[in-house]
């Protein structure tokens, strides 16, 4: 791309992430792409650029696309609303309120591990095809029915697609409503996010089009750096190539750990509840408490499926050494392809990033970094003082 196009706004003293975000068009695989920072509740950057689709159609104002792990932190975040008003207790075990997942040496499971991604069931047992995402009573029952792959709450193994159903089950068993259907009314529509976990055709005309990575290099390199069987039999469990997202079965499934749509702004506005304390614009989603909760560390060492040095909190990732946040109140999560949100309590910023064309690293690329570490340079700069 020779000349890019920003659009969007941006705040005085923020140019840097705007420099950022032009130059992973210039210098990285880029099709179309959207970033945003939120300071102190304030939107401070709001830009897109490029190409929706392949065929040249161009990514505008409301352009949302597939962001795939992304969806994590939407799932948390009504997992931890449900924690806040009493109907879970983080430390209670899953069986108490899902009585079926308790069979086959899960009885010990608590709503914790399902969010930190220690449960031991971080696939499907037997394999199941992309249409079976779209059969929730189905998933959930194989799920429960299994055996863990390891015992729980002595290590993390990434749920790659399963943790959406787990968590949102729970949900749906203390709220009674689905998982979308609570995320869409607790928090996308009070927030005014256009952000959609499960949604009809009428988005359809908006939707960006994902451009799968190179699964052969994406393989070599689960292969290369997850070489437990835990983790090969993970990532076969449901074979994806990142296609799916195009039909109509997928975008109206609920599909809460890799099925949400939205955009960098949207992605932003949920989550600077979190970076204010679970309050923005006179929204609650939770009390500070359950947002500072988020930073128990509940587990750190390598990760079973992702095969690298992995911390979890309470829904989120945290930083190691790895993979430094900016500060010990940052949380965040990323998306298969390269989406990022990160969530900083200590400065209320969120920086989060969506894109379409989709990289094989499975622990993000720099794309994202980039745009974080641009946010990081204006507010040091005195951005936003």
């Amino acid at each position: 791309m020779s000349e890019v196009q920003v659009n969007g706004t941006v705040e005085a003293g923020w140019e840097p992430v705007a420099d950022s975000f032009v130059a992973n068009f210039e210098n990285a695989a880029e099709l179309g792409a959207s970033a945003c920072i939120t300071h102190r509740g304030k939107t401070v950057v709001d830009i897109w650029a490029g190409d929706r689709a392949p065929d040249g159609t161009p990514w505008v104002e409301d352009t949302i696309v597939n962001v795939y792990s992304t969806t994590k932190t939407m799932t948390a975040i009504c997992a931890l609303m449900c924690i806040d008003r009493g109907l879970l207790d983080p430390a209670a075990p899953v069986a108490t309120y899902w009585p079926e997942f308790g069979a086959n040496g899960k009885e010990g499971v608590t709503v914790a591990h399902f969010m930190s991604h220690q449960a031991g069931v971080p696939g499907w047992e037997p394999a199941i095809d992309a249409a079976t995402l779209y059969d929730w009573d189905k998933c959930t029952q194989i799920l429960a029915d299994m055996e863990p792959w390891w015992e729980p709450g002595t290590a993390s193994g990434y749920h790659l697609v399963s943790q959406g159903y787990l968590i949102g089950e729970l949900v749906r068993r203390v709220d009674g409503r689905s998982l979308g259907t609570f995320f869409r009314e607790e928090v996308a529509e009070p927030l005014g996010a256009d952000f959609h976990i499960g949604f009809g055709p009428e988005h359809d005309d908006r939707c960006g089009e994902l451009v799968p990575p190179d699964m052969t290099a994406m393989l070599d390199g689960v292969g290369a750096v997850a070489p437990d069987p835990i983790a090969m039999r993970a990532f076969g469990s449901c074979a994806i190539d990142a296609t799916e997202p195009r039909t109509r079965e997928w975008r109206a499934a609920e599909i809460p750990a890799a099925g949400g749509f939205g955009n960098a702004r949207s992605v932003g506005r949920v989550h600077s509840a979190m970076a204010c304390g679970g309050t923005v614009d006179g929204v609650t989603l939770m009390s500070p408490e359950t947002v500072q909760s988020v930073l128990d560390v509940q587990v750190d060492g390598t990760d079973y499926v992702m095969g690298a040095p992995l911390r979890h909190g309470l829904g989120f990732g945290l930083g190691t050494e790895a993979l430094p946040m900016p500060n010990e109140s940052c949380f965040y999560w990323g998306g298969w392809g390269g989406s990022i949100a990160v969530i900083d309590l200590e400065n209320q910023m969120t920086s989060t990033y969506v894109m379409n064309h989709m990289e094989a690293d499975l622990l993000g690329d720099m794309r994202g970094g980039t745009i974080v570490g641009a946010a990081y340079m204006a507010l040091m700069s005195g951005a936003g003082a």
